[in-house]
């Protein structure tokens, strides 16, 4: 019981990973406008959702989405970025999202471009 306690004492509890919950693309012939939706525990400027990025089917990152600040109040909450360009040939992308302490980790979305 001493262990687990001193254990507990030296991680602080944090939020989970971020997760993608719902992405919206507009767009066609290789520009695009992206909607999406994350949620996070955010807990203030120490521990809340940075970014979420779109990545092409072969693991490179084709945009990021940076997040400002921490949306302890807003939850889940959805940010856009247009003008993202897709290499001719990818038909389907993946977006994850970021937070301070873990980085990428949590749920993540596959979409098709329309």
């Amino acid at each position: 019981m001493i262990a687990a306690g001193l254990l507990a004492a030296a991680y602080p509890a944090y939020g989970g990973e971020a997760d993608v919950l719902e992405v919206q693309v507009n767009g066609a012939e290789g520009l695009y406008r992206f909607e999406v939706t994350v949620r996070h525990t955010d807990e203030g400027w120490d521990h809340y959702a940075n970014a979420w990025e779109v990545v092409g089917p072969d693991g490179e990152v084709l945009a990021t989405r940076e997040l400002a600040h921490p949306h302890v109040e807003e939850q889940p909450f959805t940010r856009s970025l247009p003008n993202v360009e897709i290499p001719d040939g990818i038909s389907e992308v993946s977006v994850r999202a970021r937070d301070s302490v873990h980085g990428y980790g949590g749920e993540e979305i596959t979409v098709e471009l329309p």
